[in-house]
């Protein structure tokens, strides 16, 4: 068991010891939030045939050539197309046919006018100027060409890539299936929130937090409730969550205290334990274990230091899981906005609001920034990372921030 590592250390061991889970195929309707597990290529082009944009009419341009606002081109209309409907007659030299929205644009026809711009009446049109060739064509392919990759593995599926693929025909969609997160707090302290609050008791946030931070990533949580600090207790609930569950997550007990006996309950289970400890500040009392190629995790039971370890060493570990080609939060270069009094012997994640103003990169601290302290994580979309053996950092200062989901 390695002790002490590197934050880096942690999420490259992890992440070797897990891939996607099974793969499946949704419709439509359910695709949103989950990741592809294969290529999608399209076996239409997108539009599928050349269509007016506008309400109008499709004529031959040459038939302009000549048209001014005193001797104006005359045609006649000889049909009107509307949208899912073809013409029945082709446009021939001196004629036009009425389309709407959508249309397909007729068989020789190769620009369109608006109604506004024309003069009607009965089945005679009035054209006053000279029109351009291709004009007000929205052509076949325009949007995606047959055979063209619409998306790659691994990609996440967004409502405009899910309207994108039931635009060309994909009614079942090739996906990562769900993965389930058991949850569990420990410790006698705890309470859930439908309970009275007692002295000397506080109540449950982490299990509440954690599960919505798991359903927005698209993962089924399984809250199992609290354990009291009892080594039998936390033994049953973990070996039941390795039954229900592809990765288990618990908050609390895993410091040095007389109580913090999740690592015992680990080793109890059988499971591997992989390292305990990480180099970093808030959230280092965090272990890892494995058991039958399913992991656990056991985090802070203080409610920032679970969640900003949550963000930098579970969410990459679930985002394997379920298919994403980038498992690993992004890092760049932003100004601080504002002080940060302490300085820093060990490395620090420090909470922060990234904004954007004259096209650079700010981060702002969002409050207090100690290991109990929830309300700061609320406006944060950010952690500084900020080295070890930093002194206190001034605003103005060029840091590098890991931009997080929160």
């Amino acid at each position: 068991m390695k002790t002490g590592i590197s934050l880096e250390e942690a999420q490259t061991m992890l992440l070797d010891l897990v891939g996607p889970v099974k793969e499946c195929r949704v419709p439509l309707d359910q695709a949103g939030g989950k990741v592809l597990c294969q290529d999608i290529w399209s076996d239409i082009d997108l539009p599928p045939f050349d269509k007016s944009p506008l309400d109008g009419y499709a004529l031959r341009a040459k038939d302009t050539v000549a048209a001014n606002l005193t001797q104006p081109t005359n045609l006649e209309v000889i049909e009107e197309v509307r949208a899912g409907y073809t013409a029945c007659k082709e446009v021939a030299p001196g004629t036009a046919i009425k389309v709407l929205t959508g249309a397909p644009i007729p068989t020789g026809a190769d620009v369109v006018i608006k109604f506004e711009d024309v003069d009607r009446d009965g089945n005679k049109l009035k054209v006053f100027s000279p029109l351009k060739a291709g004009s007000n064509i929205i052509r076949a392919g325009e949007d995606v060409n047959q055979g063209e990759i619409i998306a790659k593995r691994g990609t996440m599926l967004n409502p405009p890539l899910v309207g994108l693929l039931a635009s060309i025909g994909v009614d079942l969609v090739p996906v990562f299936g769900k993965v389930k997160v058991a949850i569990l707090s420990t410790g006698d302290e705890l309470l859930d929130p439908s309970e009275k609050l007692s002295s000397g008791k506080i109540y449950n946030s982490n299990l509440h937090s954690i599960s919505a931070y798991c359903s927005r990533l698209g993962t089924e949580p399984i809250p199992m409730g609290i354990a009291p600090d009892e080594e039998a207790a936390i033994v049953e609930c973990i070996s039941r969550a390795f039954v229900d569950a592809d990765l288990v997550i618990t908050t609390g007990g895993v410091s040095v205290g007389d109580f913090d006996i999740v690592p015992m309950a680990i080793n109890k289970v059988g499971a591997e334990v992989l390292f305990w400890k990480l180099d970093m500040k808030p959230g280092s009392p965090l272990i890892a274990g494995r058991l039958n190629n399913k992991i656990v995790i056991g985090l802070s039971g203080n409610p920032a230091a679970a969640l900003i370890t949550f963000e930098l060493v579970v969410v990459p570990l679930i985002k394997k899981m379920i298919g994403f080609a980038r498992q690993l939060p992004p890092r760049i270069s932003a100004t601080l906005a504002d002080d940060f009094n302490k300085p820093s012997g060990q490395r620090r994640f420090l909470r922060a609001e990234l904004q954007h103003f004259k096209d650079s990169n700010y981060v702002k601290l969002t409050g207090e920034q100690s290991n109990g302290v929830l309300k700061s994580m609320i406006e944060c979309n950010a952690l500084i990372d900020v080295p070890a053996g930093s002194g206190p950092l001034l605003a103005g200062q060029e840091v590098i921030a890991i931009l997080i989901q929160s």
